[in-house]
């Protein structure tokens, strides 16, 4: 009785009320309303990893659970054990639910979702697809046995017509040659009988037989006597037609009674299936999280914690924003007793604590953050509210008592309890209420897990300093405007307000100070002192915490910012490097492709060496500029003097060639293909990677000799700068950060190198000059830029020369 008594204090059916709402079928509504609250921790946590599991499905939509087609069967189910009939509706009603329970359970065993107790409940569901699929063979969408059903019943319905359309045709011939004499032209029925609206003074011209007449007596219906026979004719095979209808519906009657406990299994599984997915999404809309249930030896942690109703009165009832409460209890923690003054939220606070636990036993979440760890309780029992009543002559403090009491017995048959007691020892004299709170909960701490009791005794809140097991608590007052807060502070007790509030509210000053003077020592005035300077230091220290938050908060937020972007400038590295390295190649390829041409020329004797020469030298500049590994040659080994016959290697032109003659100092012939030619000793190495000793000047040349001297082996000039379509990019209109982008793939794709680009940028308010030009200085492939000259755009357009 007094866990029913507790629920109703707690207000759980409203809980209840709110989750039915979450539910997507009428089984879940009723369900969730007559939510049962297991007796044991493993059956909890069972029913917590089905919403853990349905709650993943939820927040990937492509995996969430749809009920479509479920439906209320269960009168039919036991009508049909019992041997009865089932309508049609109601046969269609199981077949869908057949489909949707198969549904249901393809959606869970396709899921790449880590979901085994779904799987494991929906491994046991005998959906019957045969069954499902004889149903719709006899019975149509509207819910009609179909013509396909039989072959007897096809047959009466094809007589039936044949019947019912002489009769029409009979009626029809009736009303063309003695239209006057009917009231509507209309064929009608009375009693299943076909019939015409006949005028009362006209009927001796219509002979048959009156059914039915008007109100008034003007209009008589008559069955003309041609159609009679018709119409008895029609009645018999009528009722042929309902005995082959009631042939089909007994049979698949017959069919569904044969696997009763099947479909009685398969609507548990659904009803438990949309009970997980209600507390699912009743947890995502309170922003809720998954409980822990711990043991004897581990703390309570139940941070920002929010009433559940008030969550729904703030949401749906625009009621005021709910203030949450921190719960953190040490495993030692036995009683807490929480003081402060009225209408400060302290019954609020019992209620949370119960409703809290009571949804971790049946698998809610709890609007809490997390972690959120808590005790399991086999039980939850509460004295809350005011119990007075004049028939049974119940003063306030009788009912407290009485509920106590069987508190108490229920304490004694499993202490495994959390017990929440409101004003606890009030309704009676103060010193002996007082007495009778403490000794009782003293006797609470050494029998159960848990007991949380709001009082306004000032003895109370010395217990935490005699027994290690008690813990004081409080909820916040505001002195200035002289309203509470809600807020609970732990460790802090309540302090007394009422002559501070009495003064604030305009009570006579000299009625305030005579009742301060019967204070009876300043004893209580210095730990209202104490406490008020307790509270002001939390206050502070909870300002700085909050700080301390937003500082780390923040430095997280832009260390998070800063690994972005430098994950972003690594993936532009790459991406401009492989952009790079393909420009690279294809000119490379191109350069080879020339090479080929002129090979071929040569071949049939078309070209010159020169012009090999040339195009060789282009590649080889190409690839010394662009290629990484051809910029850093591997360092040579000196020593090596070519003689005529020798394998040497032009690395300049790619070659390996055959030492023709040694024409004087420094030169040689070599011949590599068809082709002959004299280079330099310095252009040429072993094959062994070693290079020649060169020969020392025997006299200084003047400034015209050296000059034709070194000009063999000077480096090959550049083309001349073109500006064309390839080399020009035009990034006028965009904004500096939209023309980045463009910019940088132009450079990676500039060919060839050591030349140059031309950026029309426009001249406008120079902004976007300014940017490219910062772009440019900080590219490690420009050389240098500068403003074109005024023939080509002047200070509209910039000239940049890559390395």
């Amino acid at each position: 009785m007094i866990r029913e008594e507790t629920l109703n204090l707690l207000e759980w059916q409203r809980v209840c009320q709110h989750l039915s709402t979450f539910a997507a079928t009428k089984l879940g509504a009723i369900a969730a309303r007559q939510l049962a609250i297991p007796g044991d921790r493993q059956q909890s946590q069972q029913l917590l990893q089905q919403t853990q599991e349905a709650y993943g499905l939820e927040m990937n939509p492509q995996d969430g659970l749809t009920f479509g087609g479920i439906r209320d069967i269960w009168e039919a189910l036991e009508r049909a054990e019992i041997g009865g009939m089932l309508q049609g509706e109601e046969l269609l009603n199981i077949a869908t639910t057949l489909s949707g329970a198969r549904q249901l359970r393809r959606v869970i065993d396709n899921t790449e979702l880590e979901v085994p107790v779904l799987r494991e409940l929906v491994s046991e569901l005998r959906t019957y697809p045969e069954l499902e699929q004889e149903i719709h063979h006899c019975i149509d969408e509207r819910g009609d046995v179909a013509d396909r059903a039989s072959p007897q019943l096809a047959d009466i319905r094809r007589q039936l017509k044949q019947v019912r359309d002489r009769i029409y045709q009979t009626l029809n011939r009736i009303i063309q040659r003695q239209g006057s004499a009917l009231q509507e032209h209309l064929i009608t029925s009375r009693g299943d009988r076909f019939v015409l609206p006949v005028k009362a003074p006209q009927k001796e011209k219509i002979p048959g037989i009156v059914h039915d007449s008007s109100a008034t007596g003007a209009t008589l219906y008559i069955e003309p006597r041609a159609i009679v026979n018709e119409n008895n004719q029609l009645r018999t095979l009528q009722r042929q037609e309902k005995n082959a209808e009631e042939v089909v519906l007994r049979q698949l009657s017959q069919s569904i009674a044969e696997v009763i406990p099947d479909l009685e299994r398969l609507l548990a599984i659904v009803t438990q299936l949309d009970l997980a997915t209600a507390r699912a999404r009743y947890s995502i809309w309170l922003e809720a999280n998954p409980p822990r249930f711990v043991e004897a030896n581990q703390a309570t942690e139940l941070r920002q914690l929010r009433h559940p109703l008030l969550v729904w009165q703030e949401k749906h009832e625009q009621g005021q924003a709910v203030v949450p409460i921190n719960v953190s209890m040490s495993p030692d923690i036995r009683v807490v007793t929480i003081t402060g003054p009225n209408t400060g939220g302290k019954t609020v606070t019992l209620k949370t604590l119960g409703l809290a636990m009571l949804m971790a036993k049946v698998g809610l979440f709890i609007p809490a953050r997390e972690p959120v760890e808590l005790p399991w309780f086999s039980q939850v029992l509460a004295d809350i509210g005011d119990e007075q009543s004049i028939e049974q002559s119940l003063s306030t403090f009788s009912g407290h008592i009485r509920r106590i009491s069987r508190i108490l017995e229920a304490v004694a048959e499993d202490e495994n309890a959390l017990v929440l007691l409101d004003e606890v020892g009030a309704g009676t004299d103060p010193s002996e209420g007082s007495a009778l709170a403490i000794t009782l909960l003293q006797y609470l701490g050494d029998r159960t897990r848990l007991t949380v009791a709001t009082t306004h005794f000032g003895e109370l809140k010395a217990l935490k300093y005699e027994d290690s097991r008690f813990e004081n608590a409080s909820v916040e007052f505001d002195d200035e405007s002289l309203s509470p807060t809600y807020r609970l502070l732990w460790g802090i007790p309540g302090r007394s307000n009422a002559m501070q509030i009495a003064r604030r509210l305009g009570l006579a000053a000299e009625v305030v100070d005579s009742a301060q003077n019967y204070v009876r020592s300043g004893i209580s005035v210095d730990v209202n002192e104490t406490i008020a300077e307790l509270e002001a230091q939390r206050r502070r220290q909870e300002t700085k915490a909050d700080e301390a938050s937003q500082i780390v908060a923040q430095a997280e937020r832009l260390n998070q910012e800063i690994s972005e972007k430098a994950e972003q400038l690594r993936r532009r590295e790459e991406n401009l490097k492989l952009q790079q390295e393909q420009a690279v190649q294809a000119a490379i390829d191109e350069a080879k492709a020339e090479i080929a041409k002129v090979i071929r020329r040569l071949q049939q004797g078309h070209a010159t060496a020169q012009d090999a020469q040339q195009a060789t030298e282009a590649m080889e500049r190409i690839r010394q500029q662009r290629l990484p590994s051809a910029s850093k040659p591997p360092k040579p080994k000196p020593g090596f003097a070519p003689k005529v016959g020798d394998r040497v290697r032009i690395p300049r032109l790619g070659q390996t060639a055959e030492v023709l003659a040694i024409e004087k100092e420094g030169e040689l012939t070599v011949r590599f293909g068809l082709m002959k030619m004299e280079v330099p000793l310095a252009d040429v190495e072993s094959l062994s990677g070693e290079k020649p000793d060169l020969p020392q000047p025997k006299a200084k040349a003047t400034p015209e000799k050296s000059s034709q001297t070194a000009a063999p082996a000077a480096t090959v000039k550049t083309a001349p700068l073109v500006r064309t379509s390839q080399n020009t990019l035009d990034v006028r209109g965009s904004r500096v950060h939209e023309a980045e982008p463009r910019l940088e793939e132009a450079i990676a794709q500039a060919v060839p190198v050591g030349g140059a680009l031309w950026i029309i940028h426009g001249k406008g308010t120079g902004k976007l000059r300014q940017g490219v030009h910062e772009i440019l200085g900080r590219s490690p492939h420009i050389k240098n830029f500068e403003l074109a000259p005024q023939k080509e755009g002047g200070a509209g357009v910039t000239v940049a020369y890559l390395e």
